[in-house]
Formats: C-alpha cells, sequence, structure tokens
C-alpha cells in the first residue's frame, strides 16, 4: 500500500491539477459567453449563459481588500464573494498544508509545470540561475507581496474599499480582466510571450520569481505542522528527490524542509526510490501517509468552497441588468 501511495501520488495530483485546470477554461468560456452577450448592447438582461462565479479566483487583489474589510467590519463582499472565499481556501490550505494550493489547486502552476516539461523535453534540459542571481530574483516576488500588503493592508482605510467595492469599476472587474486576455495589448502580449519563453527554459519561472500569491502562501506554509522530513538510516543518496523537485530544493541534503518555497507537492516523495526515506509528516515526526495529505487537500478547498455556497457566499449580487448596462463602457472604466 505504501509503495502504490509513493508511486501514483504525483499523477493523482497531474489528474486533480488538469481537472481543475480545464473546468476553469470551460467557466472562462461560459464568462466569455455571458460577457459578449451584453457587450453588443442588448436590450434584455436575461442572458443564455449564467455567469460563473469560480472565474473571480483571478482577482486576488480585489480579496484581500474584501479580507481585511470582513476581518475588521465583519462585512463580506457581496459582489465578488468567490474571489473571497477562494483566497480563505488557499490562505488557509497554505496555513495547514503547506503551499498546497499551488502545488495542487493553481491552474497557472498546473501551466507552468507543463511549460518547463515541454522545455526540457525539446532543450533535454532546464536551466539553473546560479545561486545569487536566483536568490536575488525570488526576493521579487516578496518585494510584490510586501508592495501589495503594504498599499491595501495597511495603508487602504476601509472607508476607500469600501467605495471601491460600491463604484461601477469593481462591479466589472472580471469583465476587465476577461478583456485583458481577450483584448490584450502588444506590450501585453509580448511579456506573457518571454515569461512563456522563460518558463520554459527554468522551473516555474514565474511561480519560482514573480508569483506574489505564491510568497503569502509561502510565508504561511512556514507555520503548517506538516514538513517533508528525510529519514538518513533509509536514504540512499540517489538524488532523485532534489532532481524532480519543481521548486529545485535541495531535499537530499536537508532533514527537514522548511523552506517558504515547497509547495507541498509531495513530487520528491513520489520519485524516492528507497522505503522511509522521504515522508510527509508533522513537526513531531509522525508520518501523514501520501494518500491521507491528498484527501486532506481536497477535503480542504473544496469543503471552503461548499460552505460558502452553502451560506450564500457565492454568486455575485451584480444583477444582469447592470452588466447589461456597465459591460458595453467596461473598456472605458477607469480605476478610481
Amino acid at each position: 500500500m505504501e509503495k502504490f501511495d509513493r508511486s501514483y501520488v504525483r499523477y493523482i495530483r497531474y489528474f486533480v491539477q488538469w481537472a481543475i485546470f480545464f473546468f476553469l477554461i470551460y467557466a472562462g468560456y461560459r464568462f466569455y459567453q455571458f460577457v459578449d452577450y451584453f457587450s453588443g448592447g442588448q436590450t434584455s438582461a436575461t442572458s443564455p449563459v449564467l455567469r460563473p462565479p469560480s472565474v473571480e479566483g483571478f482577482l486576488p487583489i480585489s480579496a484581500l481588500m474584501s479580507l481585511k474589510l470582513w476581518v475588521f467590519t465583519g462585512y463580506f463582499d457581496n459582489i465578488h464573494p468567490a474571489a473571497l472565499v477562494i483566497f480563505i481556501a488557499a490562505l488557509t490550505m497554505a496555513f495547514l498544508l503547506r503551499k498546497s494550493f499551488c502545488g495542487w489547486i493553481c491552474p497557472v502552476g498546473a501551466f507552468s509545470d507543463l511549460t518547463w516539461k515541454l522545455g526540457k523535453r525539446l532543450f533535454r534540459k532546464n536551466f539553473t540561475m546560479n545561486r545569487y542571481i536566483d536568490d536575488s530574483l525570488r526576493s521579487l516576488k516578496y518585494i510584490l507581496m510586501l508592495f501589495f500588503i503594504y498599499v491595501i493592508a495597511i495603508k487602504m482605510p476601509l472607508d476607500g474599499i469600501i467605495q471601491f467595492i460600491e463604484g461601477d469599476y469593481y462591479k466589472v472587474a472580471d469583465v476587465k480582466m476577461l478583456y485583458f486576455f481577450t483584448k490584450m495589448t502588444t506590450a501585453t502580449f509580448v511579456t506573457l510571450l518571454i515569461l512563456f519563453l522563460l518558463s520554459m527554459l527554468y522551473k516555474n519561472f514565474w511561480c519560482r520569481y514573480l508569483c506574489p500569491y505564491g510568497a503569502l502562501l509561502g510565508i504561511l506554509g512556514i507555520c503548517s505542522p506538516l514538513r517533508i522530513t528525510r529519514n538518513e538510516d533509509a536514504c540512499t543518496h540517489c538524488g532523485s528527490c532534489t532532481r524532480n523537485c519543481p521548486s529545485v530544493l535541495p531535499v537530499e541534503e536537508k532533514k527537514m524542509i522548511i523552506s517558504p518555497e515547497c509547495t507541498g507537492c509531495l513530487t520528491c516523495v513520489s520519485r524516492c526510490p528507497s522505503k522511509g526515506a522521504l515522508n510527509m509528516a508533522l513537526t513531531k515526526k509522525k508520518t501523514v501517509p501520501p494518500v491521507v495529505f491528498v484527501v486532506l487537500v481536497i477535503v480542504l478547498f473544496f469543503g471552503i468552497i461548499s460552505i460558502g455556497k452553502i451560506s450564500g457566499k457565492w454568486n455575485s449580487a451584480v444583477t444582469p441588468e447592470e452588466y447589461r448596462q456597465m459591460t458595453p463602457k467596461a473598456e472605458m472604466l477607469e480605476h478610481p
């Protein structure tokens, strides 16, 4: 049973990641149909396609504002509530189960994982940065994280957040995010192309160096009671764990992985050929079987989503009539 758990856990992760990825692609297409219906100035507010709330997962900055408002006032954002529910799920997962949202749920992480593997197939290897350059570049995502925390969580007053949430710009923030991809500028296209090429050459370039969302989850992940631990007596020092780690961590050299870069993906455990050499364990060394960790990840994420739906904090309060009125002018709306 243990051998099965270790050997197949990465394939379970691939299935979970890509199931979520393709679900969001479908949701994105449905949202495109929803927006397209109203962008032509329809006289009827009855769209043949319902708006999928899950697209709000791409509004993390909005979620950070909403989180501050909820914590200090008890008001739960009803304009983009799904964004806040998904954000709460990601934060909770990080606090309890390492940065597992990045390793198991995030669609950007799934695509990034595919990209560097494609690059490895084309170039027969992935490249690594000089240690000092790597450390310098990794600091960028933490700088970005601190910037957003300072501007929103610290500097932005609650009255300012309420005023922003009640404005037309925020109501169609999801539409403007869609336009970022469907009506991208030349500069945006070139930037994304460069990121794609760099991601082919270097493992998880965006996640490793530039994602402030992942940086925040990584910091919280340090508090998690779970760690990848290495049993020196069982380890054969084959190097498989280090070679296959998506976060380029020196797993073979550590007794315990505490790094905020660890996504809890269990790739190292899955690739380890030595029974008992690598395990996900509580800080008191109590081993957690891989299949149990997988179940905890899935139950925690979808459990929080379900609580959001049951409690009525999932669907937006923005009416179809408001979308009908504001969608045609969404591109002209400026950030207040």
